[in-house]
């Protein structure tokens, strides 16, 4: 029995088993009926792709899933699409006004809108991609709150600017630890325990070995980068915690940037979804849960369902990805 034990609690890695041409043909007939569409195709387009990259994800002999579908993205982004263009809208009418008053007025107010929209678009965004992903039928849940993340951001936007972005680590450390916090996987929990100390530490070596090795030092930069968010996330279980690893070398990131660049330069773009499939196999080629999850004790529990993706919608229209 405790060999069993110890069989099912034994580290856990991530396989991508996405191929290029597969997704290729993905990628060029969403692009095609995108632009044909006057981009009215890219809800229906945005789940297929994600529905192709979760079901190439395997832990444990399992496959991700994802559950969204194309109408209810595409009522997000009808969403997403009518306040922009009102504040679009609104914008013009301050630049044809003539009235330095009235321009400079209308510039804050649509960059104060986009700027405090980002934490509700968070919000809605982490409830939505949660609610519609599962893995053995198991579903993961976002539990925070929309208020209480708002001022987290507001509060951290403000020292940021105050501190002309020294506050920024801590900052996006602080947003990370509190969406861990509230994520939730069947009866597991998660958190984030990095620290922004460290993460302004490894930006500042950056900042300064950047110039000195002529941009050479990048490649160990998205190293350590990538190695702090991965090993300092956690997950709980019965009371037990065990943590994400990300071993990869300098080596490694620079093998997957120059090829993904050459690939991409010498093929005019046409190898971009090869390049995708590439990064994700590199990533979750790295990535592993440590030893002490017994994925057999996973038990589904039941919270509210949640079908809006206008959050969703909106962090693609800022170009923000989800953790």
């Amino acid at each position: 029995m405790d060999f069993l034990n110890r069989l099912q609690s034994e580290k856990k890695r991530f396989t991508y088993f996405g191929k290029g041409g597969e997704f290729a043909i993905i990628f060029f007939k969403n692009l095609f009926l995108t632009i044909i569409s006057f981009g009215l195709y890219y809800p229906w387009a945005k789940v297929e792709r994600l529905k192709y990259h979760y079901q190439s994800t395997e832990l444990d002999k399992a496959r991700f899933a994802f559950h969204g579908t194309g109408k209810e993205v595409f009522k997000g982004f009808i969403k997403v699409y009518v306040f922009l263009l009102l504040l679009y809208f609104f914008l013009i009418y301050g630049v044809v006004s003539n009235n330095p008053t009235t321009f400079g007025i209308s510039i804050g107010v649509f960059y104060l809108f986009i700027i405090l929209l980002i934490p509700f678009a968070i919000h809605g965004a982490m409830r939505y991609r949660t609610s519609r992903s599962s893995w053995k039928g198991i579903y993961f849940k976002y539990l925070g709150d929309r208020m209480e993340l708002f001022w987290k951001c507001l509060i951290g936007m403000l020292l940021t600017i105050l501190t002309l972005g020294i506050y920024s680590p801590w900052f996006a450390v602080d947003i990370r630890k509190y969406i861990f916090s509230h994520l939730r996987f069947g009866n597991l929990s998660f958190d984030f325990k990095g620290e922004g100390s460290t993460l302004f530490w490894i930006n500042l070596k950056f900042f300064f070995l950047f110039y000195l090795t002529l941009g050479i030092y990048t490649f160990w930069y998205y190293k350590e980068l990538l190695a702090f968010y991965a090993n300092n996330t956690e997950i709980t279980q019965n009371g037990r915690k065990v943590k994400f690893s990300l071993d990869m070398k300098a080596g490694d990131v620079f093998e997957l940037v120059i090829v993904n660049f050459l690939l991409i330069t010498f093929t005019f773009g046409i190898a971009t979804p090869w390049v995708i499939v590439r990064t994700h196999k590199f990533m979750f080629r790295f990535l592993q849960i440590e030893e002490g999850l017994d994925t057999n004790s996973i038990k589904q529990v039941q919270y509210d369902d949640y079908n809006n993706a206008a959050g969703d919608d909106f962090l693609d229209f800022l170009d923000i990805d989800l953790i």
